[in-house]
């Protein structure tokens, strides 16, 4: 019998050649675009996600952001920082944690967890490489950026992707929303 486990989401934008950051996790590139206002496909996203997975590249670039985004719980995960790395007015939020992807997503489970919002480049590889993550929303942004940290990475094997819907966006952005076919978790 299989483990049960949450199922993992993936909501990111990326570089049209496929970079989700630069080499220092600066987001310079996407953030020059300003906010669409008429989008609210991110709030209708994590309004619908019980919990945030990300990675501590991730988390140490949306704080310094200066204001926390998220109104979910945040599991971080990380094998160097500890709950002490955590400012005093996340405490109650965030959560560091340095289980593997698949015995997090159990661990959520049994939590009563079910739908995980997964971000962060590497961290989103590994789910993806582990069979953890059902759907994958990715909004592609028009400029090349040469080189940073890119969002899929080498796989052992093909996955197969089914597209659900494909919506044009304000700033010539291109948002695909993808059921993952080939699953094995």
């Amino acid at each position: 019998m299989k483990d049960k486990c949450a199922i993992g989401y993936v909501f990111m934008a990326s570089s049209l050649d496929g970079f989700v950051a630069r080499q220092d996790n600066s987001l310079d590139w996407l953030m020059k675009y300003g906010i669409d206002e008429n989008d609210n496909s991110f709030e209708k996203f994590t309004k619908n996600m019980d919990v945030l997975v990300m990675g501590s590249g991730t988390y140490k670039t949306v704080l310094g952001f200066g204001q926390w985004p998220y109104k979910m719980p945040v599991y971080v995960m990380s094998r160097t920082l500890t709950q002490e790395n955590v400012p005093e007015s996340l405490q109650a939020s965030v959560t560091i944690n340095s289980l593997d992807p698949k015995k997090l997503m159990q661990f959520l489970y049994e939590e009563g967890l079910r739908k995980v919002y997964v971000d962060g480049g590497k961290l989103v590889q590994s789910f993806i490489s582990n069979g953890l993550v059902s759907e994958i929303t990715l909004t592609q942004i028009p400029i090349l950026i040469g080189k940073g940290k890119r969002l899929f990475g080498e796989i052992e094997s093909d996955i197969d992707l089914e597209l659900m819907s494909c919506k044009p966006m304000k700033f010539g952005f291109i948002q695909n929303h993808y059921k993952v076919l080939n699953n094995v978790s």
